[in-house]
């Protein structure tokens, strides 16, 4: 039987994509193929299913060690090598702009944190992308905290629009005083003429 028929036989049968690797890599002994079946028969694009397993091949996936198949294929689930593309409307890409802006903002966000994120928007969970950074602190040096706040009030006002969630109408009410509190507390701009060169 066909990889990619095997995994989605697998698959419909209720089996994790992290099982169903470790089924199809344990049958064949072939780490690369077996995570290329199960991403295809998620119906996960090729181009992007190669660039996925591109990206962790010489950590996962070579010289295969027996027995340790469902580690792997929990790994790979974990990376997000096995998410669905979410295919998102223009509203959910400015928002997703918007996103990456207030993570640009922070100054230092933590890679695990970042690695989240981006896994939300591959599968278009932008509310909960959205609340986690309303509870993140922009660093006051590294990052710009009046963009920061700024930036995740517009993203709420959009995202009321599209998603209405109580939790989403709490965290915004959150920004918005962040982002008044930060607009008071940056000095303005100095507009006063340079000092005149003393006359000797």
């Amino acid at each position: 039987m066909h990889l990619t028929t095997l995994a989605r036989h697998a698959l419909s049968r209720g089996r994790t994509p992290a099982d169903t690797y470790a089924l199809l890599a344990r049958r064949t002994r072939e780490p690369l193929p077996s995570a290329r079946a199960v991403c295809l028969a998620l119906t996960i694009p090729l181009a992007e299913t190669t660039r996925r397993l591109a990206d962790c091949y010489d950590a996962l996936l070579t010289d295969p060690t027996p027995g340790t198949e469902t580690d792997t294929g929990e790994l790979l689930e974990a990376l997000g090598v096995f998410d669905i593309p979410k295919s998102l409307t223009d509203t959910e890409l400015t928002i997703v702009d918007h996103l990456l802006t207030a993570i640009d903002a922070h100054g230092s966000l933590r890679p695990g944190h970042h690695h989240g994120l981006q896994r939300w928007f591959t599968t278009g969970n932008l509310t909960t992308a959205y609340l986690s950074l309303t509870t993140t602190h922009p660093l006051p040096r590294a990052g710009n905290p009046t963009l920061y706040w700024t930036t995740l009030t517009t993203t709420g006002d959009l995202l009321t629009t599209t998603h209405p969630d109580t939790r989403i109408a709490y965290a915004l009410t959150h920004c918005r005083a962040q982002a008044a509190k930060h607009q008071k507390s940056t000095p303005p701009t100095s507009h006063s003429s340079p000092p005149e060169a003393s006359v000797r």
